[in-house]
């Protein structure tokens, strides 16, 4: 794995709902216990005297000086140049804040920040999915290699990110991934992370049983009740699995069209793979009339003969016009879904120490 022998220090932060996070990486290991600190959402000051307490203490716990700060915050914002815009649900940003020069300032150190599906989707571009199909592609002998990835994550909410050719794509107003904004299969007046989020199968559970939505089970008890664990509408339960890897297939499908690559799920509902990931394939294999949805044909990596059809290919020898000689290549052109194995937190962490290093070398 890139950077899994570089010496250098890098601290992170988590940012999350309840508790911000702050960790090191060196060698693309933690090497610090995790300190946590209470989030606060409203109040800006109280904020950042936790984020400058948590960088401290973890400052504090490594025996060398770290080379830079990294982690992943909430957007909208002006990733570059480390300035957070207007996320919804941080009110204390609101208006815009200089967060990167602020820490910089705190710290002497270079800090980079950037959106959790950036960094989950550098994580696993680099360490994660698409080095071991490439890994596994060259032990079955084959001449395909994949340079691009697309990483989704779906939980609380459904986020994106861009690795193209061992970069990813930020775009020219740190906006490039957005996927959640795309439209909502079935619902022209949403989106899709209404479809795609920890509140959708909680939604469709609740309805589909006649509930109000906040008496609702968590998805994993869905999960439990789709697959007979637990008692529960085990139809209801696996419906709402369903439609989401449809609203799912959809949303990346649209996005493949214009990127073209393998394609990595991570979040807190990415467990729940088996019930979703075969409708996410089956609608990234459909058809849009007598259209098919995509040029390439989509393989689900988490099935053992899907995957072992997606690593054999189709060799195949032709002639090359006017000189007597022949060439092979693969002529099955595919792409392939499969679900995080470093974890979303460790893709997203890992995201954080390379993307720090790149900066840094580059």
């Amino acid at each position: 794995m890139k950077y899994s022998k570089d010496n250098r220090i890098v601290l992170t932060l988590d940012v999350g709902g309840t508790n911000l996070v702050f960790s090191a990486i060196r060698a693309n290991e933690e090497i610090v216990e995790p300190v946590r600190l209470p989030s606060e959402t409203k109040n800006l000051s109280i904020c950042l005297e936790r984020i400058e307490e948590g960088f401290k203490q973890v400052n504090h716990m490594v025996k060398e000086k770290p080379v830079a700060i990294s982690f992943a915050f909430p957007g909208p914002a002006d990733y570059p140049n480390g300035i957070i815009i207007d996320p919804p649900n941080l009110p204390a940003f609101h208006g815009g804040v200089a967060l990167g020069p602020w820490l910089e300032k705190k710290f002497n150190i270079p800090v980079f920040i950037n959106n959790d599906g950036n960094l989950f989707a550098l994580g696993e571009g680099m360490n994660g999915l698409l080095p071991r199909i490439n890994d596994l592609l060259e032990a079955k002998g084959s001449q395909k290699r994949f340079k691009n990835l697309l990483g989704v994550t779906i939980g609380t909410g459904f986020g994106g990110g861009l690795f193209i050719n061992n970069e990813i794509l930020i775009g020219d107003n740190s906006c490039a991934g957005e996927i959640w904004v795309t439209r909502h299969k079935g619902a022209d007046d949403t989106f899709a992370e209404e479809g795609v989020s920890i509140r959708a199968v909680k939604r469709i559970y609740a309805k589909g049983i006649g509930i109000d939505i906040s008496l609702s089970p968590e998805p994993r008890e869905i999960y439990q009740i789709a697959k007979g664990e637990i008692e529960g509408d085990r139809a209801i339960a696996t419906k709402s699995f369903l439609l989401l890897g449809e609203i799912l297939g959809d949303a990346i499908a649209n996005a493949i069209t214009m990127f073209d690559g393998l394609v990595v799920v991570g979040g807190g509902l990415s467990g729940a793979w088996s019930l979703f990931l075969p409708k996410v394939v089956a609608e990234l294999n459909s058809k849009i009339g007598t259209v098919p949805r995509l040029e390439t044909k989509a393989f689900n990596l988490e099935e053992l003969v899907e995957m072992d059809k997606f690593l054999l290919g189709k060799e195949r020898e032709i002639k090359i016009s006017g000189t007597g000689e022949t060439m092979k290549y693969d002529s099955l052109q595919r792409i392939g879904v499969g679900v995080t194995k470093l974890g979303t937190e460790k893709a997203i962490s890992l995201g954080a120490y390379a993307f720090a290093l790149e900066k840094l070398d580059s």
